[in-house]
């Protein structure tokens, strides 16, 4: 999910600071064109950490600044088919919850939460059970699957990953502790 990896890209650097093209700079200015954009190949770049070398700088035909090929340093995001996560609830809708998950947010469909039916409640903004006392809110922590994965590189706020948790050992957390203490419980009564 969260990989350092080493990248290269270009960055322009305007006349005002031509003076001084230090790696805190170049840094600084991957940081403002690179993080929170995402990429097909690497991820959500969440963070830009070191700048390693700073190649020769070219000048652009109409264009003011010098443009520099950079190598650094990136720690990105990158979801992956298959992978089990543990996110939070971070807004719960009548089809179903989403699920922040790093700089994401995947969806948890309704009919991927539980075996049991869950009803939306508008009111409270959860998700509740009829049959048992269960219900899924918001800052809840839950672990699922990712399914299904459409990274979208112009607007990431619009890719989309989604969740399942009906499988042993994802769901709730509370409702997981719950399973893994009903056996004891049982025995010790016995």
């Amino acid at each position: 999910m969260y990989k350092r990896v080493r990248l290269k890209d270009t960055v322009e650097v305007p006349p005002r600071e031509l003076g001084d093209v230090s790696p805190d700079l170049v840094k600084r200015l991957l940081q403002d064109k690179l993080e929170g954009r995402m990429d097909e190949e690497v991820g959500s770049v969440v963070s830009v950490t070191e700048v390693h070398d700073i190649g020769e700088g070219t000048v652009l035909p109409n264009r003011p600044g010098v443009y520099y090929e950079a190598e650094f340093d990136a720690v990105t995001f990158d979801p992956q088919m298959q992978e089990v996560v543990d996110g939070t609830v971070v807004e719960v809708v009548e089809f179903g919850a989403f699920v922040g998950i790093g700089p994401v947010d995947g969806l948890l469909h309704v009919s991927q939460i539980s075996n049991e039916y869950l009803a939306f409640d508008g009111e409270n903004q959860r998700l509740a059970s009829n049959e048992s006392d269960r219900s899924l809110d918001v800052d809840d922590a839950v672990r699922a699957r990712i399914v299904t994965k459409s990274i979208d590189e112009r607007n990431p706020r619009d890719s989309k990953i989604g969740l399942t948790a009906k499988q042993p050992g994802l769901g709730k957390h509370g409702w997981l502790r719950e399973e893994r203490d009903e056996p004891e419980e049982a025995t010790a009564g016995e």
